[in-house]
């Protein structure tokens, strides 16, 4: 899908701002950090506890939106002499500026997650921390969990090692530059490495059979004090980049599982008949799908670019919901421990900055590494973290789709009675007048209901925006 903007006026803008504020009181977002937790992170910023390992040498990079400042992850690639690859990959050493225990621990916990909004983000963290002295900034010293992997000249992983180190980036990157560099042929080794590991990475993840989803993400835009909705379709750099973070959270599980304790990213297989329905789905959408083609290979093959194949990607998600975090102590190794889309054990480990568990399944793998004990204060919290993330998760999508749902209202609020080409991408189960549509501009994704037609799924059709008020209707489109 091509990417789209569509720019709403400055007093739009303003009106926006003001409901997303409302949008963040109704939902009981956290605001300011209280007094004591700023205090604690400025004395952290100023005094972390330093590693004694200087691995400043290694010419790291990192690959991140062009705004971002909270780096959790830097990498540097390299071939080895006798063949295959070594990976260094550098994480944010979260723990060596929080103290279990103190103000900034605790509303860490409270908070579990950065939540994201169009006109302002919720940090985990203060700023001096997530975009200060421990976000991997180019030209920064700061401590690190830094990751060695060697791989063989078919991308397998051969040996793992996770060291608390000094780091430096050298380059802050962005996925569009990142993809540009590489086609051209003007990156440097080590950045041009990433698409031979990526492709590498990826022809295993496929014999594995696990799942990559190329769904085009629609995405909030802040841009000259007003807001737009965007398509954007990944790029092929978002995906090797994304198997440098899966392959170090493959290594963090098999680590945690080897020594007994840890805390995982689990998937089940998707229910019974789920797969059926979604053959049906096929069926109707008129694309082919042989009985000896699995999911994943359908999926990979498909072009999102076409409505109908569109369509059946939105309907695929459907069978990788249910994703939850699963702890386990004394050996006693839970069953299943395989992340069903990663088609392996998964953990999460490489966010530290943005998300709350990722900082204790990172020591533990240092503890694991070091044949050492970890420390008390990680394996005490891990019976509570999935309580906590699963209800920190379900803010963080609600705040995201009702944010969406808002700017919708507000691009389209003086729109009402117009009509629009659109695209029927899900169909609600028993209720096939009740669905959901992909208008291609504006970027706009909303419900439909029809008065009395089945609505066609994977067709184009004609709407009409029926209501989009912001703040108190969602937008609502009937067929034309």
């Amino acid at each position: 899908m091509p990417r789209r903007h569509m720019h709403m006026t400055g007093a739009d803008g303003a009106a926006l701002r003001a409901a997303l504020r409302e949008l963040r009181t109704t939902l009981h977002v956290p605001g300011e950090f209280p007094a004591p937790v700023l205090a604690e992170a400025e004395r952290a910023a100023r005094e972390p506890r330093l590693p004694d390992l200087d691995a400043t040498d290694i010419p790291l990079f990192t690959i991140d939106p062009p705004e971002s400042r909270d780096l959790d992850q830097a990498m540097h690639l390299a071939k080895r002499p006798a063949g295959g690859y070594r990976v260094h990959y550098a994480i944010a050493d979260v723990a060596a500026f929080v103290t279990p225990g103190g103000a900034l621990d605790a509303e860490a916990h409270r908070r579990v997650n950065t939540l994201y909004f169009p006109d302002t983000k919720v940090p985990l963290h203060p700023a001096v921390l997530s975009e200060g002295a421990a976000s991997l900034l180019p030209g920064q010293t700061c401590p690190a969990l830094l990751w060695r992997f060697d791989l063989d000249g078919a991308g397998r992983v051969e040996s793992t090692e996770v060291r608390r180190a000094l780091v430096r980036s050298r380059a802050k990157l962005d996925y569009d530059g990142v993809q540009q560099a590489i086609d051209s042929g003007t990156a440097d080794e080590s950045l041009a490495l990433l698409k031979d590991v990526g492709r590498l990475r990826e022809a295993l993840e496929r014999e594995r059979g696990g799942v990559s989803l190329n769904v085009p993400q629609q995405e909030i835009v802040a841009r000259d004090g007003s807001f737009s909705l965007v398509y954007r379709a990944p790029l092929p750099a978002d995906g090797w980049n994304a198997q440098i973070s899966l392959m170090a959270g493959m290594a963090a599980a098999q680590l945690m599982l080897d020594t007994g304790a840890g805390i995982l990213r689990t998937l089940p297989n998707a229910p019974d008949g789920a797969v059926a329905r979604l053959r049906l789905t096929a069926k109707a959408l008129r694309i082919d799908w042989p009985h000896h083609v699995s999911y994943a290979e359908l999926v990979r093959s498909l072009d999102p670019h076409l409505p109908a194949h569109a369509a059946f990607l939105q309907e695929a998600t459907t069978l990788l919901r249910g994703a939850g975090y699963t702890v386990f102590t004394d050996d006693r190794i839970p069953d299943p421990v395989v992340h069903a889309a990663v088609a392996a054990p998964y953990a999460h480990c490489t966010a530290p900055l943005r998300r709350l568990v990722d900082r204790y399944g990172g020591e533990l793998c240092v503890a694991a590494v070091a044949g050492a004990e970890p420390p008390q204060w990680a394996v005490s919290a891990l019976e509570a973290l999935p309580g906590r993330m699963a209800e920190g998760g379900k803010l963080a999508a609600k705040a995201e789709r009702e944010c969406v749902d808002l700017v919708e209202a507000a691009v389209l609020k003086d729109r009402v009675g117009e009509t629009f080409d659109a695209t029927v991408i899900d169909i609600e189960d028993g209720e096939p007048l009740v669905g959901t549509v992909h208008l291609e501009e504006p970027a706009v994704v909303g419900r439909v209901k029809s008065p009395s037609a089945k609505l066609p799924l994977g067709e184009l059709i004609r709407v009409r925006l029926t209501q989009a008020n912001p703040g108190t209707a969602k937008i609502l489109f009937a067929p034309a």
